[in-house]
Formats: structure tokens, sequence, C-alpha cells
């Protein structure tokens, strides 16, 4: 990939944005630094520091605080989707088979994910039997629960 010229008001080249011939980071080089234009990298590929969003009540390339288990502390999450089972159906540990239209619930809570059916529009959930596994970052949850909706949604039986 070349590098990309970056312009300023007027279409005038940005002179701390231009790149420099050895490759460098001229926005460095010019005492312009890495601050919070840089999206988190630069053009030499060193990682830039982590910058203050004053205001926004974040910071652009924080990580996190993290309690002793290694997951932020987000406290529990779910996604939900409205399935059909297939013609054996939803194997769950409270009611044995549950078939026909249901609802799936995938749950972050703990460091855990669990799986949950009902009855569509019902008021019990039953634990889907062997869905229940670790999961290191709850940002992994909508792929989860995408996985297991393609796993338990077979609408065409």
């Amino acid at each position: 990939m070349g590098e990309q010229a970056v312009t300023g008001a007027g279409a005038k080249l940005a002179p701390e944005q231009m790149p420099d011939a050895g490759g460098g980071d001229a926005a460095a080089a010019t005492g312009g630094g890495a601050g919070p234009t840089t999206a988190g990298m630069t053009a030499d590929g060193a990682p830039a520091a982590p910058a203050d969003v004053s205001g926004a009540g974040m910071s652009a390339d924080a990580v996190p605080a993290t309690p002793a288990g290694g997951a932020p502390d987000v406290g529990p999450q779910q996604r939900t989707t409205d399935i059909t089972a297939g013609p054996g159906g939803v194997m769950t540990d409270e009611a044995g088979v549950v078939t026909g239209e249901l609802t799936l619930r995938t749950e972050y809570a703990d460091g855990q994910v669990t799986l949950r059916v009902q009855y569509k529009d019902a008021d019990e959930w039953y634990a889907v039997t062997g869905g229940k596994v670790a999961l290191a970052h709850p940002a992994g949850l909508d792929a989860v629960h995408g996985i297991a909706v393609a796993l338990l949604n077979r609408p065409e039986g």
C-alpha cells in the first residue's frame, strides 16, 4: 500500500500530516505528536500513546479496567432471537426436548455464557443442555449468540 497525503483547509497539504521520504511519522517529527487524531496508529507502525477524549467520558485506545478474573467488569448482558427448532427439537435440562416456535436467549454473566430457550411468548426459560461455556471477554457475546442461532434455528425442518 502506498502513502496518501492528507489535505488541510483549501486542499493544501497539512504539514503535520505529510509523509516524509523515510517513511517516518511526519506528525511526530514536526512536534504534532501522535495525539487523538491517530486512531491508535502512526505511519511507522508504532502504537500511539493513549489519548484523552475529554468530555466524551472515554479515552481513545484505553484498555478497560479488568477484575482479577481477566474480563472487564461490564455486568450481565443478553441477546434474544426467535427461532424454530428442527425436527429433533432442543434438549433442555429442565423440560427435556422442546420443539416448535421458541425464543433463544444467550446470557453473559461472571465470565460465563448460558443458552436458554422458552416457548415463544411464554414465561418460563429452560437451560439448553450443554449450553454453558466460559467466555474470556463479553465482546464475544454477539458471535456466540449468532452461532447458537445458526445451529438451533431450523425453520425448514
